[in-house]
């Protein structure tokens, strides 16, 4: 005991400034000093002497059955969470009926009340926990050498299961249970969840739109009918083309592309002469292209910007988000920037009345990673 403290002990209602909030007030020193005396003589730090290792049966007890408390009302909140998930589906929560409009407002509402009181609850006995049947003792060490000495190995074991016995795990069996039944809800919960990423997208991400024969129009332009296909001459040497591939217009997409389609099928046809053309480009690529006319995905492979700009004199295209750039003359790879991977190549080649039309799909999936989890329409 400091000189400071025993001087505050003399008004037993006065707690002093210096008084660290948590610590006994000077009434209850003065009546754990009077009682303890030899044990409080040596004994240091904010709790009192007789509550560092031991508490009276009755507190501990009563600690166990609040803490035991909070823990089953845990597991309820648990049980509840997974009972209001399967009982508004995923599909339910975001298609509300006529019938009951607010469907996906009690859905969220509910599970996330019952999480909340789940993890509540074993906070809540976690703390009595530790307040009401956990020894209170600090514990200081100086540094020593980093290596343990064989006698601190051997005796690993009984120190455990002397920490392991004052926590109160292994004589609290109400508690030890309560705890482990309201942890198990939640253990599941991941798992349950899973169920919302839907099925696995398969090879749909590999592919687009494009196929063989399909022909091609100007992003952006009137699509109607054979007059807005592209055709070879439409391209002089240097120029570049935003493109997309034609198909018939239905009802619900006016312009026959819905924006999602769009987005992954958009390319960009670029001419030069053929002796620009690299001669580190493959064979295969070399043939997926048609008098010079070169057609790569739009779509950046950082993260998805369109890359529209192109410099002709240079043959690289632009991506102006993070300013990738990518050699046109040599299979759209990667010579500055961000990005790690060469945009992918559409084989391309004419029809008979001289329009260009696809020879296939992309070469490998166009966007920096698989971007799109739907299954496809």
């Amino acid at each position: 005991m400091t000189e400071n403290n025993r001087n505050h002990q003399t008004d037993p209602g006065a707690e002093g400034p210096d008084r660290v909030i948590g610590t006994p007030t000077s009434a209850e020193e003065d009546r754990v000093i009077s009682g303890t005396t030899d044990e409080e003589a040596g004994h240091e730090g904010a709790y009192p002497a007789a509550e560092t290792h031991t508490r009276p049966e009755e507190v501990q007890r009563k600690g166990e059955r609040t803490a035991s408390m909070w823990f089953t009302l845990a597991f309820l909140g648990g049980v509840g969470f997974l009972v209001s998930y399967f009982l508004f589906p995923p599909d339910a929560q975001g298609e509300p009926s006529i019938a009951n409009p607010l469907v996906g407002q009690w859905a969220n509402m509910l599970m996330g009340g019952t999480l909340t009181l789940s993890l509540f609850g074993i906070g809540a006995g976690m703390t009595v926990w530790a307040r009401r049947v956990m020894p209170h003792y600090e514990v200081a060490n100086d540094y020593d050498e980093l290596p343990s000495a064989p006698e601190e190995k051997s005796s690993f074991s009984d120190f455990f299961m002397r920490s392991a016995d004052e926590s109160g795990f292994t004589k609290r069996p109400l508690m030890r249970r309560t705890l482990l039944l309201a942890m198990a809800p939640l253990g599941l919960a991941p798992i349950v969840l899973l169920r919302d990423t839907g099925p696995l997208p398969g090879n749909v991400l590999k592919h687009t739109l494009w196929e063989r024969g399909m022909h091609m129009v100007v992003e952006g332009a009137d699509r109607e009918g054979e007059e807005g296909w592209i055709r070879a001459d439409d391209l002089r040497a240097g120029g570049m083309i935003s493109a997309l591939p034609y198909v018939e217009p239905d009802p619900e997409h006016p312009h026959g592309l819905s924006l999602n389609d769009q987005a992954k099928t958009v390319i960009l046809l670029i001419r030069m002469d053929e002796s620009d053309f690299s001669d580190d480009m493959t064979r295969e690529q070399r043939n997926w292209t048609h008098d010079g006319i070169v057609a790569y995905s739009k779509i950046c492979t950082h993260v998805g910007c369109p890359a529209a700009l192109y410099e002709s004199g240079s043959h690289r295209i632009l991506c102006p988000c993070h300013q990738s750039t990518f050699d046109a003359s040599n299979g759209a790879k990667v010579v500055f920037g961000p990005a790690h991977r060469p945009l992918p190549m559409l084989p391309i080649t004419v029809d008979e009345e001289g329009y260009l039309v696809a020879d296939g799909d992309f070469s490998e999936p166009v966007g920096p990673t698989f971007w799109d989890a739907q299954r496809g329409n």
